[in-house]
């Protein structure tokens, strides 16, 4: 770390700030002069063309966001009434929401105890007659343990739904995430390391569902297959939405897709960065930093620290605030929130809860400096050195 902190004090250090490559104005304005800016046009066929080339995917479908693609997914897995679905209580609220909105029963995992993600070990407990899906959430872009789960849904024939929302270009023993699952989703919010404000990606590798998805995506209409000449007018044939986004979002997103290895190379730097600065303070206890296994690869989506205790979180992120360095907690556990509580089984997620109240995540984006990032972890230190004086 620095030896003389420089003062940053006065210029506040923000959580995030979306990556602005140079060229999404020029290619937006290249889809608006060419008169084509709704869905599936040519930016939004080269990002699918994209996805399914680099991490072979069988299709892939450009999406408004990534809430809309888990809902595509539940749509596909025809999910109805007393299905029971298996996902993380650690998660945001559109991991459950589609499901949820078919009528589906969720059935709330615990996480590992040394990571927020799900709990493989815990699975098949929760398996019934009624279950029909898992979903699993790689947090952070850090990969849940595979080949357990995946052997579990072919074991008892159950659909896999990896929601790989903060997981591009991160891999799991080498495998691209995202490739696992029958239905995969990622997202291009504004906080993730790809982004055109709001946007998704619905990726499949269950040959299954590949006709269907494209309607459902087509308002429930056989469109494309119209404009692929392939049938002689389109139609209404199923239950769908307008999923698909616009052009306009695609040439955004895809001027960043150009740059993702410049992205991918910067995000990873800094999350060694502050690793290799924050190792110190693990070793006094604290706090812990992100546990990453062995069959895990990381790709810079979030860095973030897990405290000893709720007040001591609190403390921390009011402590770096007022040094003008934007900290943030994460998820509340979804099977704690008002409107689910009363539906839980009532068994106790004690890990679930607690990283919702220990886990802080530091400022992660493409412009935070070295001498920004010395700066915040010299704070973090000073902080708990205040602490145990």
């Amino acid at each position: 770390m620095l030896e003389t902190q420089p003062d940053l004090s006065d210029k506040m250090i923000p959580f995030n700030k979306p990556y602005f490559s140079g060229k999404e104005l020029e290619y937006m304005s290249l889809a608006i002069q060419n008169g084509r800016t709704s869905g599936n046009q040519e930016y939004s066929k080269k990002i699918d063309k994209f996805f399914c080339e680099q991490y072979g995917f069988k299709q892939a479908l450009f999406t408004t966001s990534c809430t809309d693609a888990l809902e595509m997914c539940s749509i596909l897995l025809d999910i109805r009434p007393g299905d029971e679905v298996i996902l993380p209580s650690y998660t945001f609220v559109s991991t459950a929401n589609p499901f949820v909105m078919r009528g589906a029963k969720l059935v709330f995992a615990d996480s590992c105890s040394s990571q927020p993600n799900i709990d493989h070990s815990k699975l098949e407990s929760l398996i019934t007659s009624k279950t029909k899906a898992i979903i699993v959430v790689h947090y952070g872009g850090v990969a849940c343990e595979m080949d357990t789960i995946v052997d579990l849904c072919k074991k008892h024939e159950l659909y896999l739904v990896e929601d790989a929302a903060q997981a591009i270009d991160s891999f799991y023993k080498g495998k691209p995430l995202g490739s696992f699952g029958d239905l995969s989703t990622f997202s291009f919010h504004e906080t993730k390391n790809l982004s055109c404000g709001e946007g998704g990606l619905l990726a499949i590798n269950n040959e299954e569902f590949t006709s269907r998805a494209e309607i459902i995506w087509e308002k429930g209409t056989n469109r494309s297959s119209f404009f692929r000449g392939e049938i002689d007018k389109y139609g209404w044939v199923d239950v769908g939405s307008s999923f698909l986004a616009s052009d306009l979002l695609g040439g955004y997103l895809y001027a960043q897709i150009e740059n993702l290895k410049d992205i991918q190379q910067k995000r990873i730097s800094i999350w060694k960065k502050y690793y290799e600065l924050l190792k110190s303070g693990e070793g006094k206890g604290w706090y812990r930093l992100p546990d990453i296994p062995s069959y895990a690869t990381i790709n810079g989506h979030l860095f973030y620290l897990v405290c000893n205790s709720v007040d001591e979180r609190g403390a921390l992120i009011s402590y770096l605030r007022e040094r003008s360095i934007h900290a943030v907690f994460h998820y509340l556990s979804l099977h704690k929130s008002d409107f689910y509580e009363d539906k839980h089984d009532g068994r106790v997620l004690a890990n679930s809860d607690k990283f919702t109240h220990r886990l802080v995540r530091l400022p992660l984006f493409y412009e935070l400096t070295e001498e920004q990032i010395e700066y915040i972890c010299n704070t973090i230190c000073q902080f708990f050195e205040s602490k145990n004086d």
